[in-house]
């Protein structure tokens, strides 16, 4: 039994092992989330260049923080594909596993002879999970791929700011989080398929596509309309009010009226019940070509209101309101409490950390937890040993630079 209080054997992906072969964030991530509901993930890493994740953002003692979340729940095995040595090694250990996550520019694997034919010729029921910026094909497969590509290819950067500021970049790893969710959908979609025929397949996700897609109908909109959206900052081209807004004791809240009814009672709260009479407050697009009106008589009001007494007056008015939080806050929120989204994990290295918890809930099979992301290798000679490899094959691996 774990810390949480669950059995791992209750897990829903008990008895999925997982190779992750991939570095950075999306393809990681992926398997760290097949990792917090059971699936037993392997992290393979370079013995002299391990995933750049370690080194990424701010670090205590020497350790990256980062990777203690995005490593979570992984056994560590250090091993150079490129070596005999270590392609025989991951070909036995690909017979053994149920996912193969890795994140390489299309063909690499196959320079190494171990592409789809090789891996899927030891283990038939193996699904390949390839995780790129372009995919496997195309003009631009070939052409190194991260999730700031994929923010401005998708269209997400011309979307994003001011109407006459430049396109703007988020300052965290949008596209690998969207992606890192996707694959772990492919992933459980091919599994669910191997249920059904008996055998494995080829998972190929592109950076550019999940980006795209969380853009909701921006194509259909443009081949049906010739429509193309421009920035609007933080205001909506389908409702408005809709932005950010300053309070009285100099902080900040978001406002949204998706919903009519929303709207309305936004208006009767700050006082002006007269707008909604007017004809262009029928509709969110109407109402957001009046964004200047509605922005102004909300935020007038909300700016002679503390941050304390704006969300306690829309909450009882039932109308959209929320914090502008940042980390400190988060840590604090009440709502995060109640669910549980933050948890503590006790870290040999560290120490207790503090970080995100499993995704979601799940009433009967919930996730967990187990330990955070552990040094570079720290299990190549178990899980060697447990492959069946001899002390002396070991040394082999060693000598010839593969582990």
């Amino acid at each position: 039994m774990n810390a949480s209080g669950t059995r791992s054997a209750d897990a829903p992906l008990t008895g999925l092992r997982v190779l992750d072969l991939a570095t950075l964030f999306a393809g990681p991530l992926a398997a760290t989330m097949l990792g917090d509901f059971g699936a037993e993930v392997v992290k393979v890493e370079h013995p002299e260049k391990p995933d750049p994740s370690r080194g990424h953002g701010p670090s205590k003692d020497g350790v990256g923080l980062w990777w203690k979340v995005l490593g979570r729940n992984k056994r560590t095995i250090a091993l150079n594909l490129s070596r005999p040595g270590g392609r025989a090694t991951l070909l036995r250990l690909a017979a053994t596993a149920d996912v193969v996550i890795e994140n390489f520019r299309p063909g690499t694997l196959e320079k190494w002879d171990l592409g789809w034919p090789e891996l899927s010729a030891v283990n038939p029921r193996l699904v390949l999970t390839r995780v790129t910026g372009f995919g496997q094909f195309g003009p631009a497969a070939h052409r190194p791929g991260f999730g700031t590509l994929a923010e401005a290819m998708s269209g997400f950067a011309a979307l994003t700011g001011e109407p006459d500021a430049p396109p703007t970049l988020p300052p965290f790893g949008l596209a690998d989080s969207i992606a890192g969710l996707a694959t772990a959908y492919a992933v459980m979609t091919a599994l669910a398929a191997r249920e059904r025929t008996g055998e494995g397949q080829v998972v190929d996700m592109a950076l550019i596509e999940p980006m795209l897609l969380a853009l909701g109908p921006q194509p259909t909109w443009y081949d049906q309309l010739g429509y193309v959206q421009e920035r609007t900052g933080n205001r909506s081209a389908n409702n408005a009010p809709r932005n950010t807004y300053r309070t009285a004791d100099g902080t900040w809240v978001a406002v949204s009226t998706s919903a009519q009814s929303i709207a309305e009672r936004v208006m009767h709260l700050v006082g002006r019940p007269d707008l909604i009479d007017e004809p262009w407050f029928a509709t969110g697009a109407d109402r957001a070509r009046h964004a200047d009106v509605l922005d102004k008589a909300v935020g007038d009001w909300i700016a002679r209101h503390t941050r304390a007494d704006v969300l306690a007056a829309f909450e009882k008015a039932e109308a959209a309101v929320a914090p502008i939080q940042d980390v400190r806050d988060v840590m604090t929120d009440p709502q995060y409490a109640a669910l549980g989204t933050l948890t503590t994990v006790d870290d040999p290295e560290l120490g207790p950390l503090r970080m995100q918890n499993v995704l979601f809930r799940l009433s009967a099979t919930p996730g967990t937890i187990r330990w955070a992301g552990r040094p570079h290798g720290a299990d190549s000679a178990e899980i060697l040993t447990g492959l069946g490899l001899t002390p002396a094959e070991l040394a082999a691996l060693r000598e010839e630079g593969s582990l």
